[in-house]
C-alpha cells in the first residue's frame, strides 16, 4: 500500500489524472482507437470492401465528436458549478463563424463572381470593400485565435455583469437564452456582413488542402478526436483540483461558499469563460466537416438540446456528457429520417425520462441496477435470518 502511494506520488499530474479516473481511461482508449481505426478503414480499404468505412460515416462521426466536446463544455459549468446556461449554442456558433470566415477568405477568385477580395454574398449585395472585422481572417492562426477569443470575450463580459449582479438559477438561464436569440436575429441581417440567412458555405479548402479530399476529412476527424481528449483532460483537471472542490461547493451552497470568504463570482466567471472557449473550438471543427454555418446554429432550441444530451448521459461526470451527446445525436440522425415529425416529442420524452427515472443519466443506470440488486439480496438475507430466529 505504501509502495503504491509512493508510486502515485511520483507520477506526473497528467498521468495521475488519468490513472485515478477508471471511466475516463476507458473513454480515452475508445477515442484513441476511433482515431486510428476509422481513418485507416476509410483510406486503406476500397469502397467495395467489408472493412471500408465511408467518408459520409466518418464525417458523421466527426460531427458527433464536435457535439461531444460541446457537451463537455456544458457539463463543466452545469454539472460542477450549477450554472444552467442556455446560451452555449451561441458560443458554438461564434467559433463556427470564425472558422467559416477563414474558409471563405480561402476561396479567393474561385467563387461564382470571381472576386479575389470579397466573398460571393458581398458581391451579390453590392458591397464595395471588405468590412474591417473580416481583416486578418485570411490567416489561419488569426482565425484560430478568434475561435477562442470571440466566445471567450462574450462570455467574460456577459458573465462578469451577470455574476457580479448575483443573477442565478432560472433567471440566468433566461438571460443566456435571450442573448442567444439576440445574436440569432443579428446574424440573420444581411447588413451584418455574415451572409444573412444563408450563412457561409461553398468552402473549397483549408490550409491549401481540398475539403472534398478523403485525406482532409480523415485529418479533420482525428483533430475532432484530439479536441475531445484535450477538452476532457482540461475539464477533468479543473474539477479534480482545489478549484473544482470550490466549484462543487458553489453548486451545492453558493451563499455558504460566499460567507466563507470565496469570491464566488470570479470562480464562476473563470469556468464560464473556459467552457465558452471549448464550445467555440467545437464549432470551429464542426464547420469544415458539415460545409456550412448559418444563423440557425444560434436557435435557442439547439442550446436546450445540449442540456438534454448532458442530462441523458449523466450530469456531473464529463464522460457521461460525451456518451449522452453521441447517443442522442445518433437517435436524432435515425429518427429524423424515419419519423421526422415525431422527433421533437421524443426529445422532450428523453428529457422527462432522464429526469424522473435516470437522475444520474445513462452512466448511472448500471450503478442503480447493482444497488437495487444488492438491496434485494440484503432484504432476502434478513428475511431468512428472521425465519431462523422464529423457529
Amino acid at each position: 500500500m505504501t509502495g503504491f502511494m509512493s508510486n502515485n506520488d511520483n507520477m506526473g499530474p497528467l498521468t495521475r489524472l488519468i490513472m485515478n479516473d477508471a471511466a475516463g481511461r476507458k473513454l480515452l482508449l475508445v477515442l484513441v482507437a476511433l482515431a486510428v481505426i476509422i481513418p485507416f478503414c476509410n483510406l486503406v480499404f476500397e469502397p467495395g470492401s467489408f472493412f471500408h468505412i465511408s467518408t459520409y460515416t466518418m464525417t458523421l462521426l466527426g460531427k458527433y465528436l464536435c457535439y461531444a466536446l460541446l457537451a463537455i463544455a456544458v457539463d463543466l459549468i452545469w454539472g460542477y458549478c450549477g450554472i444552467l446556461s442556455l446560451g452555449h449554442g451561441a458560443f458554438f456558433a461564434l467559433g463556427g463563424y470564425a472558422m467559416g470566415m477563414y474558409l471563405m477568405r480561402q476561396i479567393g477568385d474561385r467563387g461564382v463572381y470571381g472576386n479575389a477580395e470579397l466573398p460571393d454574398f458581398m458581391v451579390f449585395l453590392n458591397w464595395q470593400e471588405l468590412p474591417w472585422y473580416w481583416y486578418g481572417f485570411d490567416q489561419f492562426w488569426f482565425a484560430m485565435l478568434m475561435v477562442l477569443l470571440a466566445p471567450g470575450i462574450l462570455a467574460f463580459v456577459f458573465g462578469f455583469l451577470a455574476f457580479r449582479s448575483r443573477v442565478t438559477g432560472v433567471y440566468l438561464s433566461i438571460i443566456t437564452q435571450a442573448m442567444t436569440y439576440a445574436l440569432l436575429l443579428a446574424f440573420f441581417r444581411n447588413d451584418m456582413g455574415f451572409g444573412g440567412n444563408n450563412g457561409l458555405t461553398d468552402f473549397k479548402d483549408i490550409l491549401g488542402f481540398s475539403l472534398q479530399s478523403d485525406g482532409t476529412r480523415a485529418v479533420l476527424f482525428i483533430a475532432s478526436v484530439l479536441a475531445v481528449i484535450i477538452g476532457y483532460l482540461i475539464s477533468r483537471f479543473i474539477v479534480t483540483s482545489k478549484l473544482g472542490r470550490v466549484l462543487v461547493a458553489i453548486r451545492d451552497a453558493e451563499s455558504r461558499a460566499r460567507f466563507l470568504g470565496y469570491r464566488v463570482e470570479y470562480y464562476k466567471l473563470f469556468v464560464f469563460v473556459v467552457s465558452s472557449m471549448l464550445a467555440g473550438v467545437a464549432g470551429a471543427l464542426y464547420v469544415p466537416q458539415v460545409g456550412i454555418i448559418n444563423p440557425g446554429e444560434f436557435a435557442p432550441i439547439n442550446s436546450i438540446e445540449i442540456i438534454i444530451w448532458v442530462a441523458v448521459g449523466g450530469r456531473g461526470t464529463i464522460y457521461g456528457a460525451v456518451i449522452g451527446a453521441v447517443l442522442v445525436n445518433y437517435a436524432k440522425t435515425y429518427f429524423t429520417g424515419a419519423f421526422a415529425e415525431l422527433w421533437l416529442f421524443m426529445l422532450g420524452g428523453l428529457f422527462v425520462l432522464s429526469t424522473l427515472w435516470l437522475p444520474k443519466g445513462v452512466v448511472g443506470l448500471w450503478a442503480q441496477i447493482k444497488e437495487k440488486r444488492a438491496h434485494k439480496k440484503s432484504a432476502g438475507g434478513h428475511a431468512v435470518v428472521s425465519e431462523g430466529d422464529v423457529s
